[in-house]
């Protein structure tokens, strides 16, 4: 089979362990040019696309879709995120991303999604049956780590480019945070370390807050230590930095659009005004409310391994049967290449 993107740690953690991706790996995935496609079809029974990147967005388009359907692959799609929600009204849309959603979800023989609210929104708007299956857990907390009590940690970078002012959003984090008893560290991609902007750096020198430089790897570690996370997710996603959070014990607090809270009941949630723009007073609102309650203990170990093989199961059992309408008569496995 073949995944697009090839890897990352949600595609990684509910790929079944008997099943073979076919490569070549990379973050720019082959397997979107139809050319490509045409040229090796033969080599997989299933491809698996998973929605988000604007990349992929750009060239899972109609005629990707309409390739995929000629050549008679059977298509999974997973909806990561959806855009501008039909219940969203006050997100700004994106047509492209529609585009490429409408092309998709008509062509896939199956379609996933994380929470029962984009499932409701897939049906309301493309007329397909998305099956639910739950974000597994992606991360182990540390026992040898601890979390300072007061502690709320800002992530800057590619997540929070959508964000439309983020020196307001900084400031409203630090708001909620200093009103709350504690104080505010923002976290900054070691691989791009400009989403520190000015009021970022004004803010430290005045010794406002801590800046604090991070590696990839070391990011469930970063999370793990603080009392309250603030997402600054994009309406219509999921998000993989609450799992983490959920995995090793960390309180989110993340926006009110979306399906942030079908994800985690924990979550403190905060609001946009018209048009999707940040409302300060009430992220600082939530960000105190955050503080107010205790550290959440990390999620059950047994648990969360009990959900993490029953999403294998399901993606392992829908491999199987579309691997049996290509070759009848051969029952297929999720391991078949």
């Amino acid at each position: 089979m073949a995944t697009i993107p090839f890897a990352g740690p949600y595609v990684d953690a509910v790929l079944p362990p008997d099943a073979v991706r076919v490569g070549p790996s990379g973050e720019l995935s082959p397997w979107l040019d139809s050319a490509y496609l045409a040229a090796h079809a033969t080599d997989v029974d299933v491809l698996h696309l998973h929605t988000g990147p604007a990349h992929v967005a750009a060239a899972a388009v109609e005629c990707w879709a309409e390739t995929v359907r000629r050549l008679g692959i059977p298509l999974v799609v997973t909806v990561h995120g959806l855009g501008a929600g039909v219940r969203e009204g006050h997100c700004p849309a994106d047509p492209g991303m529609d585009a490429h959603l409408e092309a998709v979800l008509s062509t896939a023989e199956v379609v996933l999604t994380l929470t029962p609210g984009a499932a409701d929104e897939i049906a309301e708007r493309y007329g397909r049956t998305a099956i639910v299956v739950a974000h597994p857990t992606v991360a182990a907390p540390d026992p040898e780590l601890g979390a300072e009590r007061g502690l709320v940690g800002l992530r800057l970078g590619r997540v929070s480019a959508a964000v439309p002012d983020p020196g307001a959003l900084v400031r409203a984090a630090l708001s909620g945070a200093v009103s709350g008893g504690g104080r505010l560290r923002v976290l900054v991609d070691a691989a791009d370390a400009s989403w520190a902007g000015s009021e970022v750096r004004r803010l430290a020198g005045l010794g406002e807050l801590e800046v604090v430089v991070h590696s990839g790897d070391g990011w469930a570690a970063q999370l793990q230590q603080l009392h309250v996370a603030v997402l600054p997710e994009p309406c219509g996603r999921h998000s993989l930095d609450l799992e983490i959070c959920r995995d090793v014990g960390t309180r989110v607090v993340a926006p009110g659009c979306g399906w942030f809270v079908d994800q985690w009941s924990d979550v403190v949630p905060y609001g946009n005004h018209e048009h999707g723009r940040l409302d300060p007073v009430s992220l600082a609102a939530a960000v105190g409310a955050a503080l107010a309650r205790p550290m959440p203990r990390p999620a059950d170990r047994d648990r969360r391994a009990e959900q993490l093989a029953a999403v294998r199961r399901v993606h392992a059992e829908v491999y199987a049967q579309l691997a049996e309408q290509v070759f009848p008569g051969v029952r297929g496995s999720a391991g078949s290449a």
